[in-house]
């Protein structure tokens, strides 16, 4: 047989399947930046051609073709990949190609044709089959991240393309996380039946820090000023726990543009980035990063000047609109901010695609900028038509009576904000959602278009918790905020702790029979404990169980304006706990006292209520901007054996600082009044259960019920010479005896600053604030207290211990111990068998005064996974005399 395929031929085929192979395994996989010079590329594979035998003649005929070594392709496969057919001719050239084009399908890893005379055998060696993709070395991203990205896949035909392509891919991907020294280096696993495993090993390396920033060019302004106009910031102690100190491209690229503005807002019309580059360093953990700067001259306003040629638009009117004015530092912010506040102008004439140009005429040399707004001439424009997409749990109409447009009104740009905002209030979609506008079928035609993205309104939670309140805590609550899509909302909750037990169904449909009037009710039942501290135990004064009903209903008077009517019946209940607070069958006030012993018994209260209030916030769940305002009266005695009328009003205001601080102010007072009865000498009109309190958590840096009227009993009475007794008021607060009587009026203030936090902060739902809490309860009836001299022994007139049994309930003063010698020895605490001592006590008034009390502090919101947690530091800049206060508290597991 006559071989074309010399020994020459055979070594150079072995030659490109081991540079192949040397390629895959040893390709290097460095990081490419756009500041270096792009590397040399793999080396290709050579070209194979078959050189000319002696015996061949110029030009031959193909008499067969044969494929041998093939395994899973069938050879009219690869014979259709080929341009060689039986009976045609072929020369050196031809057979040239066919090597070409059999290395062009990268299914083989070694190929050959050997030629008898017109009979060619093409002999191949096929790529092997992928069984598995393998990633080590992995930590800082995870397989899900990359797996995505790849192409190799199991049961694929291995490719070195394929791995090439792959490489770059992780690599990339490692950059967009600032790691620019990541490697990747694959490796092939040869197994059986001509089988590899495919293993990317990667080192990712350190994140790329920015180590400098250097600014060149700039005079008017130092180099710290432009850094801190920037997103992108130096590595540093001030700076380590920061993620601004990674390098990004786009935020290169996004601190440019912030210079600019910069430049501009300070009257530097002509200023300009000429460069931005960042270099890597050699060990690729560091960027420094070059701005070249040219700031030009500084401008200020010039002429300013408004025309329109819209009808409604007169320019004489709409010029004292535009906050320039001639001599101002040129500001193209201001610029800016001015054709938005006209664009929002016209739309509120109808004018929905009002053309606004600003033209700019600059004077090099008096340093000017002459500025005339042109308002050119446009249709009014009207509503064609509304769209509702993305929706497919919430019905169209539940979105649509939120618009205060309808199909074939003007345009109004403060309609369309508005309808911004009471979307947003729903809760129901994602934040910031915005109604789009179209061009409709007309010029004079708008199409209003509203894509939403729901969020899950169903909530289920199981969950158990501490707080520095209630201690331990356990809740479990459904809530369904948008029931059947319909916007109805159902809830049911069961919350049980030491402080409040309470289990309540409730339901609320916001438009009855598709008009805008809300009607709801519930149906409660709520157990509440008072309580004090003796020493480091919490003791209950008083229980209150309440059960009872409300119905409320709701009617819009304006847009921003609103009505509530609500009727509650409540049937309550306070006792106190008889083994402590009873002597016999009777409240004993020589240790409950007087003002608890008033407050036991059953009552029922009627109570119908009404509410007016004014919200034009632009989202009622996290405001931003805008007020509210309410005031609500409450009248008791519509029938029920209790009688008060009670008078609310509150007020707030969000600002926006700018920067996403926001500014809340907040204000609120009541007042409650009795009706009909008469005091007792002991207590107030009012009862306890019905009066106001403050403290943790409206107050913050006071503890619960911490301020305000009460009585602390101090027990802490020295009788050792029972003519003089002793009280000592220095004691440790917690181991007095200390109730919170509340009081008929009250004011709370809080000024309040939301600061934000970078976008991995706000995804884990932190939210910071710092506060200042100011507020006061007061005006209640002074209770009559008891003192030291209730417990002298009218015989002798000395201060004694009280001997009670509780059994039969009798009661009798303690006499004197004796010693040896028949003299009187310690203090008065012999008391008869059967007898129990109760120590000399005097009890002290606090607190009813409006005077202010002031706290200061910092807190943070945590939406955690285990529920919401809420911790706060504060500190009480103003108290008075008896005061509980607290400086730090927390909540976890259920919100107050």
């Amino acid at each position: 047989m006559n071989s074309v395929a010399s020994h020459n031929f055979r070594a150079r085929t072995q030659l490109s399947a081991l540079l192949m192979a040397g390629t895959m395994l040893a390709w290097p996989a460095a990081p490419l930046l756009a500041q270096e010079t792009a590397p040399t590329p793999p080396p290709a594979v050579p070209t194979l051609a078959v050189p000319a035998p002696e015996a061949v003649p110029t030009a031959s005929t193909i008499r067969s073709i044969t494929v041998t070594g093939n395994q899973r392709l069938e050879s009219q496969t690869i014979l259709s990949y080929l341009r060689l057919r039986v009976g045609q001719s072929y020369d050196r050239a031809t057979l040239d190609q066919a090597l070409k084009d059999l290395a062009a399908t990268e299914l083989f890893k070694d190929y050959q044709i050997t030629d008898d005379a017109g009979a060619l055998t093409i002999q191949v060696t096929e790529n092997p089959v992928i069984n598995r993709v393998i990633l080590e070395g992995n930590k800082r991203l995870k397989e899900e991240k990359i797996r995505p990205e790849i192409r190799l896949a199991p049961r694929q035909i291995f490719t070195r393309s394929k791995v090439r392509a792959d490489v770059a891919r992780i690599i990339e991907l490692y950059k967009r996380q600032g790691r620019f020294a990541a490697t990747v280096e694959p490796k092939m696993v040869q197994l059986d039946q001509n089988r590899v495993d495919v293993v990317f090993e990667i080192n990712e390396g350190p994140k790329s820090k920015v180590r400098q920033i250097n600014i060149i060019g700039n005079e008017k302004f130092s180099d710290g000023d432009i850094k801190d106009e920037m997103a992108t910031k130096e590595t540093g102690l001030l700076t380590m726990l920061s993620s601004n100190t990674t390098y990004d491209p786009d935020r290169l690229a996004y601190d440019q543009q912030k210079v600019r503005l910069f430049y501009l807002q300070n009257g530097y019309a002509d200023f300009r980035v000429i460069s931005a580059v960042a270099e890597l360093t050699s060990n690729k953990q560091d960027f420094i990063i070059t701005y070249v700067v040219e700031e030009g001259e500084r401008y200020k306003f010039g002429e300013v000047n408004l025309e329109s040629s819209l009808r409604d638009f007169k320019p004489e009117t709409m010029k004292t609109m535009l906050p320039m004015k001639t001599g101002d530092w040129y500001n193209a912010k201001q610029v800016e901010d001015t054709v938005e506040r006209l664009s929002e102008t016209a739309g509120l004439f109808g004018y929905a695609f009002a053309d606004i140009n600003p033209e700019f005429r600059r004077n090099p040399e008096t340093r000017t900028m002459d500025i005339t707004f042109n308002v050119a001439e446009s249709p009014r424009t009207y509503v064609e038509r509304i769209d509702v997409n993305g929706n497919t749990l919430t019905q169209d109409k539940v979105v649509r009576r939120e618009f205060r447009l309808n199909e074939g009104d003007a345009f109004n740009s403060f309609a369309v904000k508005r309808t911004e905002g009471r979307i947003n209030s729903l809760g129901y979609f994602q934040e910031n959602l915005e109604v789009q506008r179209k061009e409709g079928s007309a010029p004079d035609r708008i199409i209003l278009e509203t894509n939403v993205e729901e969020k899950p309104t169903g909530e289920l939670s199981l969950s158990a918790g501490f707080s520095s309140i209630e201690s331990f805590l356990v809740q479990a609550s459904i809530r369904q905020r948008n029931f059947r899509g319909k916007g109805q909302q159902l809830q049911a909750s069961v919350n049980y702790s030491s402080y409040s037990k309470s289990v309540e169904l409730g339901f609320t449909e916001p438009y009855l029979f598709d008009r805008n009037i809300s009607i709801g009710g519930s149906v409660y039942r709520r157990d509440l404990n008072s309580f004090n501290f003796i020493n480091n135990d919490r003791r209950t004064t008083f229980e209150q169980t309440t059960t009872g009903f409300q119905i409320n209903v709701g009617v819009p008077l304006t847009e921003y304006m609103s009505a509530f009517g609500r009727y509650s019946l409540n049937f309550d209940d306070v006792s106190l706990d008889r083994s402590i607070y009873y002597f016999g069958n009777e409240c004993d006030p020589l240790v409950a006292g007087r003002y608890l012993c008033d407050a036991i018994g059953k009552r029922t209260t009627s109570l119908l209520g009404l509410t007016l209030a004014y919200d034009d916030r632009d989202n009622r769940l996290r405001p931003t901007r805008g007020q509210s305002l309410s005031f609500s009266q409450d009248f008791a005695g519509l029938g029920g054996s209790v009688k008060y009328v009670r008078s609310r009003a509150s007020a707030s205001k969000h600002f926006n600082l700018g920067s996403r601080f926001i500014l809340n102010l907040s204000a609120e007072g009541g007042y409650i009044y009795p009706l009909g009865g008469r005091p007792t000498p002991s207590s107030d009109k009012v009862r306890l259960t019905d009066r106001f309190f403050l403290g943790e958590p409206q107050m913050r840096g006071f503890d619960i019920r911490g301020l305000g009227p009460r009585v602390i009993r101090y027990s802490n009475v020295d009788i050792s010479d029972p003519a003089n007794p002793v009280l000592d008021t220095t004691i440790n607060r917690n181991q007095l005896i200390d109730d919170a009587l509340g009081g008929r009026a009250y004011y709370q203030g809080r000024v309040e600053i939301d600061i934000p936090l970078g976008s991995g902060a706000k995804e884990m739902g932190l939210r910071p604030s710092v506060f200042l809490d100011v507020g006061s309860v007061f005006n209640v009836r002074r209770p009559q207290l008891t003192t030291l001299a209730d417990f002298r022994d009218p015989s002798d007139g000395l201060t004694k211990y009280l001997c009670r049994n509780a059994s039969t309930g009798t009661q009798q003063f303690g006499t004197q111990a004796t010693g040896s010698d028949g003299t009187p020895s310690g203090s008065y605490s012999v008391c008869p068998e059967g007898f129990s001592s109760l120590a000399p006590f005097e009890e002290r008034f606090y607190g009813d005064t409006w005077m202010p009390r002031v706290s200061i502090g910092a807190g943070v919101n945590w939406n955690s996974p285990f529920g919401p947690f809420r911790i706060d530091f504060a500190y009480a800049l103003r108290k008075e005399e008896g005061d509980d206060t607290k400086r730090f508290s927390f909540n976890v597991g259920t919100q107050f």
